[in-house]
């Protein structure tokens, strides 16, 4: 089973960007959905955005219009591009493929957006 290498995230003021990258490592079939979830301290991990084969995608409530994910079919990586964000942003994320044999999860990165 392949892992997943997330790069990316750090910290930035609020209003600024922030670009997350996730690509497979060692996996030899191709997701069919990609998705980028976060947890911030004391909650739980949530949905932030998925894109699924066909090119389809969804997004959380609360980021919907700053947050775009797309993916590379070539590499089968995903992205996910952070605009406008704001303190309540902060969490570490978390890139998951879904998998004909099951799910794989990045390591997660933190992102803090500062006030």
């Amino acid at each position: 089973q392949g892992q997943l290498v997330q790069s990316g995230g750090g910290l930035v003021q609020a209003g600024g960007s922030l670009r997350l990258s996730c690509e497979p490592s060692g996996s030899i079939f191709r997701a069919s959905v990609m998705g980028w979830y976060r947890q911030a301290p004391g909650k739980q991990r949530e949905l932030v955005a998925a894109i699924r084969s066909n090119g389809s995608t969804e997004y959380g409530d609360s980021v919907k219009g700053r947050f775009t994910i797309s993916r590379e079919k070539v590499k089968d990586t995903v992205y996910l591009q952070m605009s406008s964000l704001k303190p309540e942003d902060t969490a570490v994320y978390y890139c998951k493929f879904v998998y004909p044999y099951g799910d794989s999860w990045g390591q997660g990165t933190q992102v803090t957006v500062s006030s």
